[in-house]
């Protein structure tokens, strides 16, 4: 797979698919997955997009600095693949973490945003406790011990029981995230407060929420749609990856609106 270089020279690395002359649609992972928690989406998407996705800094086979990191610093590194990848223009899909990046982009890029999708995603945590307390508990017990944790915020039990290979799946995403990636991503997260810039956003823009989502509540999305103006909510039956949990409904969401 290519490799760009970002701002600080750590290399990003990233996965072009689908027509070269289609509208580009470029996707954003959750902390702690890396590009191939779109597998489910990105052969009926390729079908349409010329479809771009990458690793995040600190995940995948991208580099993993030592922090802090920042939601500046993650919004340019996308914009360093979307460069490297010839998109002038690209509509984006974000999950999580992903969808913060998609609300840094539709304010601070808006001339290369086409439509945005942020699913499963917040824009201030108030409180950083929990956030600090993860980061002390990766750094004093590394990610594996966090996996069994994680997955029951990021899966229904009932998905758990079900479909323990693609649980399995992003077990070893999460296990293969580099710590200080991890931690790097964690502080950012922390740290944005995106109540001033998210209303400033313009592109048409659908927010996914999970109606069983304990990581990122229903009612954070709703809040996020609320402050675009024009902006759609579509629920999933679905914790926190409702890409995976509910793929073909995820998958057919997201075609409709961007082909709508």
């Amino acid at each position: 797979m290519p490799t760009v270089n970002a701002k600080d020279g750590c290399p990003i690395n990233y996965q072009v698919e689908g027509p070269a002359g289609a509208p580009v649609l470029m996707l954003c992972n959750s902390l702690g997955t890396d590009l191939h928690m779109w597998d489910d989406q990105a052969a009926e998407w390729a079908k349409h997009f010329r479809l771009v996705r990458y690793d995040r800094r600190g995940h995948g086979q991208s580099g993993g600095p030592k922090g802090p990191y920042t939601m500046d610093m993650l919004g340019t590194d996308a914009l360093a693949v979307a460069d490297a990848a010839g998109a002038k223009t690209f509509n984006w899909c974000g999950l999580s973490m992903g969808g913060m990046v998609g609300q840094w982009m539709g304010a601070n890029a808006r001339d290369r945003v086409g439509k945005l999708v942020l699913s499963n995603t917040h824009y201030h945590y108030a409180d950083k406790q929990p956030w600090n307390d993860r980061v002390k508990f990766a750094r004093d017990n590394g990610l594996e011990k966090m996996s069994g944790p994680m997955m029951e915020r990021w899966f229904t039990k009932e998905f758990r029981e079900r479909s323990k290979d693609a649980v399995a799946k992003v077990v070893k995403m999460f296990n293969g995230t580099k710590l200080e990636g991890f931690v790097g991503c964690s502080e950012a997260v922390r740290d944005m407060d995106f109540s001033k810039s998210t209303p400033t956003i313009t592109a048409p823009t659908m927010v996914i929420v999970g109606s069983k989502d304990p990581a990122t509540l229903p009612e954070y999305g709703q809040e996020i749609a609320k402050m675009i103006k024009g902006a759609k909510v579509t629920s999933l039956d679905a914790a926190h990856l409702s890409n995976i949990e509910q793929p073909k409904a995820y998958t057919e969401t997201v075609l409709n609106f961007l082909k709508g």
